[in-house]
């Protein structure tokens, strides 16, 4: 049920993420205004972006535009400290998927969040318990 997410684990724990590209030619005038700082994610990333989105649109009985109440439910806040620690080896896949989404959409109001979490390996853990579930 997973195999589009969990085929990317190799490829999440060897490629670039991403990096931030910082604008460091404009001088902030009006003639050259100053790009703000972007994440510039790898294919990897991008690719895990479209997969997760792609699953909630294809599971919508999985109720994940509601990602923020099933953490909650789970006493996971939906925060970069308290998903990075949540303890995911009893959970279920809903609420994994919970955490991927979140971490996503994360990246709407704090740029680089998606790229924290698969720097400290969130990502690939939240992904693996996914992949010891399909195996279950």
């Amino acid at each position: 049920m997973y195999e589009s997410l969990t085929a990317l684990i190799p490829a999440l724990k060897t490629d670039n993420f991403g990096e931030w590209i910082v604008d460091r030619e404009n001088d902030g005038t009006p003639e050259h205004p100053i790009q703000f700082p972007f994440v510039n994610y790898g294919e990897a990333v991008q690719g895990l972006e479209k997969e997760i989105y792609a699953f909630e649109k294809q599971h919508p009985d999985f109720g994940l535009k509601r990602y923020n109440d099933i953490l909650n439910e789970n006493e996971i806040e939906w925060g970069l400290d308290s998903m990075k620690k949540a303890d995911v080896s009893n959970l279920d896949r809903r609420t994994v998927m919970a955490l991927l989404l979140g971490a996503v959409r994360a990246e709407r109001f704090c740029d680089g969040a998606l790229l924290d979490f698969c720097e400290n390996g969130s990502v690939v853990k939240w992904l693996e318990r996914l992949k010891e579930i399909d195996g279950d």
